[in-house]
């Protein structure tokens, strides 16, 4: 590592910036989510297609919701979500759902999509403008230790961090950037189930 931020290839003489790497990968998840969005109507967004199978607006308000509030335990901005904002997207449950059973969230409903649009774009800004802030040499600093509550022990990021602890580096990757990841995968099939095209090729 160099300064924490760059990999020296000893052939090649080139170095891998990661800072810039990162927040170019947060941006292009991020854009399917826009695009998602652009090209979905709320009717669809909304529909669930059989018992047990999530609508898409579960996935999208739980992916917003999870970001919006992880981001802060790494560094990053104070969750902007609020019951104003609650109040403002109409939601059927104001709640990201996690500690949810599949059964209620299969309640969720968006009920103002543009004020929903509104709210990601801000939140996905808000990432993006931190992670471009960076300290290069912070990217290795545990902001979880173990060992991990029974919560936190079953998810990715936990099995990522392992023994040595949840890096800022690995929480960014796992709690925003692959969770996103996940969760397209979801809208993806579920947008096929309601006669629409995947996201990307």
């Amino acid at each position: 590592m160099v300064n924490g931020a760059s990999i020296f290839c000893n052939n090649s003489h080139m170095t891998f910036d990661y800072r810039s790497s990162l927040l170019n990968r947060l941006e292009a998840v991020h854009s399917l989510y826009y695009e998602a969005c652009a090209t979905m109507t709320l009717d669809q967004v909304n529909t669930t297609v059989q018992p047990g199978v999530l609508p898409i607006a579960f996935s999208l308000v739980h992916q917003l919701l999870i970001e919006d509030g992880a981001i802060v335990f790494v560094g990053g901005p104070v969750p902007q979500f609020n019951e104003a904002w609650a109040k403002r997207l109409d939601l059927a449950i104001p709640d990201h759902g996690k500690e949810r059973s599949v059964e209620e969230m299969m309640g969720q409903r968006i009920g103002d999509y543009d004020s929903f649009q509104d709210l990601q774009k801000s939140v996905f800004h808000a990432t993006e403008d931190f992670v471009a802030s960076i300290d290069p040499n912070s990217w290795h600093d545990i902001v979880v230790a173990p060992p991990y509550g029974p919560g936190l022990a079953k998810t990715f990021s936990a099995r990522v961090g392992g023994s040595s602890g949840i890096s800022r580096s690995d929480a960014i990757e796992s709690w925003v950037y692959q969770h996103a990841l996940r969760h397209m995968g979801e809208i993806e099939h579920a947008r096929a189930m309601v006669g629409l095209a995947g996201m990307t090729s």
